[in-house]
């Protein structure tokens, strides 16, 4: 038996709409994602990729240390090192070793990778509109201030600024 939505309905067990709420942001993530991988793909890089782009971008000319872009990712990933050299080869980041500090490495994003963002805005623009077209602005920041309430200031998902 299918609900009005086409989804298949499941037997009800014990649980909570804590728990109906948790999937629901899950399955909507899961929706957004549907709508930025044709764009990732068309352009040769991932999600994860962009997203260090975008953090990079976002930091400016002066860079950040490689842990400090783990922190700021969309998506938690213990191979920031392994994404950082993909994205080194493809020339769009550069990787300094401060003199003053040998330990800690700068990353910063280059020429290339500003073009390849600015290609990517328009498209990821639409993609975004497209995703959310059944929102009105107002409801837009209703979904922010209650995504970013859930969230909290749990270290996991700290609020960073946004880029």
């Amino acid at each position: 038996m299918k609900t009005k939505d086409g989804e298949a309905k499941q037997k009800q067990f014990a649980h909570s709409r804590r728990q109906d709420a948790v999937v629901s942001v899950m399955r909507t993530a899961n929706y957004l994602r549907h709508f930025s991988s044709p764009v990732f793909n068309q352009f040769d890089i991932t999600s994860q990729q962009f997203n260090v782009l975008r953090i990079l971008r976002g930091a400016g000319l002066e860079g950040l240390p490689t842990l400090d872009i783990a922190e700021r990712m969309i998506e938690q990933t213990p191979g920031i090192t392994r994404l950082l050299d993909r994205l080194e080869r493809k020339k769009l980041v550069r990787r300094e070793r401060p003199s003053d500090n040998r330990r800690q490495v700068l990353c910063y994003i280059t020429k290339p990778g500003l073009d390849l963002l600015q290609e990517l805005d328009v498209p990821i623009r639409n993609q975004d509109k497209q995703a959310l077209h059944r929102l009105d602005e107002s409801e837009i920041e209703e979904l922010i201030r209650l995504l970013e309430l859930a969230r909290g200031d749990h270290p996991a998902t700290m609020l960073r600024p946004r880029i």
